[in-house]
């Protein structure tokens, strides 16, 4: 009896320290897996600011938010695109989706938004910018997808807001803008736009579409496909009219309360978990200068806003 009662004592120690060392090892991988976690979103949120840098508050004379939301979940990048930049020939801006969405996209992100800056200062005309994107993607698909370099594509959205406040488009199978002026909300269709970048060669002659005038106080909203396909539980679709108007009827357009509005509202629709990658843009001409004091191809020192995650 003694001896099994010792035997039992010794299992029962042995279990005992298996036990407290079993834990703290599955307590020590827990912290190490979760410091890389944090280090992990660090990284991805550094490669996000780098890439979709956050926007001035204004530039020449327009102001201007922007929002972005990645449909997988945790990541910070997702695969649309956009950017603002002032030129001595407007403020040129670019809206744009590339097939697919999350990291696998951020390659061909990287390439359109880094050929923009340049191709949006050096060509006199948005025909000109549209064949340096259209030649941009060419070689980064080649060179990163060879072997289905003829499934990539992207949509995308050229936009030139000129000094007398005549607004200019390019458009590749994006969504047209909708113009916001007081509590009346439209949606731009001047055109058929043009196949996506990586479909079909551009065709020889590029024509600019004009978009009317946007005078002060209006603004335009431009976003990519993923806030229109955004669909709730039971199947519904979001209608981005609706939110828009309801969203400008709450108050000023000040686009950082117009992105708040809308925001709120795919998220309360989608439940907080939309399929696609979702990016927004307001540009709102502001109307604090003179009409001929915005060429000059400088943006205002305003502070930059960072950029707002859905």
């Amino acid at each position: 009896m003694i001896r099994i009662r010792g035997r039992v004592r010794g299992h029962g120690l042995l279990s005992a320290v298996f036990f407290v060392v079993g834990t703290g090892v599955i307590l020590h991988v827990g912290r190490t897996l979760m410091r890389e976690l944090r280090q992990l979103r660090r990284v991805a949120a550094a490669a996000q600011n780098a890439l979709l840098r956050p926007l001035p508050s204004r530039i020449e004379g327009l102001d201007v938010a922007a929002a972005q939301l990645s449909a997988e979940r945790g990541a910070a990048i997702g695969g649309d695109l956009y950017e603002v930049l002032a030129t001595e020939r407007g403020v040129r801006a670019v809206m744009g989706d590339v097939r697919g969405h999350g990291i696998g996209a951020f390659g061909t992100v990287a390439a359109v938004l880094g050929c923009f800056r340049e191709a949006a200062y050096d060509e006199e005309d948005l025909g000109g910018v549209l064949r340096r994107l259209e030649r941009a993607l060419d070689r980064h698909l080649r060179r990163e997808h060879p072997a289905s370099v003829a499934e990539e594509f992207v949509t995308l959205l050229l936009v030139e807001i000129r000094a007398d406040g005549e607004v200019a488009a390019l458009n590749c199978g994006h969504p047209w803008p909708y113009r916001l002026s007081g509590t009346r909300v439209e949606q731009l269709t001047p055109a058929d736009p043009y196949p996506p970048l990586g479909v079909f060669p551009l065709p020889d002659v590029l024509s600019t579409v004009g978009l009317g005038h946007l005078p002060p106080g209006d603004a335009l909203f431009l976003y990519t496909d993923g806030v229109q396909d955004a669909r709730d539980s039971r199947g519904r679709f979001f209608s981005l009219s609706t939110a828009l108007t309801s969203a400008a009827r709450e108050g000023p357009l000040a686009p950082q309360a117009v992105l708040r509005r809308v925001r709120r509202a795919v998220v309360d629709h989608t439940s907080g978990a939309p399929a696609d990658d979702i990016a927004l843009l307001v540009l709102r001409n502001g109307a604090c200068m003179p009409p001929g004091a915005r060429g000059t191809a400088r943006t205002t020192t305003t502070d930059p806003q960072p950029t707002t995650r859905l």
